[in-house]
């Protein structure tokens, strides 16, 4: 079972990282997107909608780095515990 638990804490570590990957990946594709609705804009109305858009979606994704990124060196800190041997039972 100890095994189990300092293998399961190198997946918490390689899972930290790569979740803040996939986060930073996802937020700047939904950007991106916004910015080309800005671009494909036709009228003023349009374009002011638009825009509007691309500060909600940068908010929200800025909120949500924001949240998860502590969580994510949390794991981090637990994987590395874990896999030193803090957790192991006698």
């Amino acid at each position: 079972m100890n095994q189990i638990r300092r293998i399961l804490g190198l997946a918490w570590m390689v899972l930290g990282p790569a979740a803040i990957f996939f986060m930073i990946t996802q937020a700047l594709q939904k950007v991106g997107l916004a910015n080309t609705k800005i671009t494909a804009a036709v009228n003023e109305v349009a374009k002011l909608s638009a825009e509007a858009a691309k500060l909600n979606v940068q908010m929200q994704w800025g909120i949500i780095i924001l949240i998860f990124v502590p969580i994510a060196i949390g794991l981090v800190i637990f994987g590395y515990y874990s896999l030193k041997g803090e957790y192991d039972r006698d």
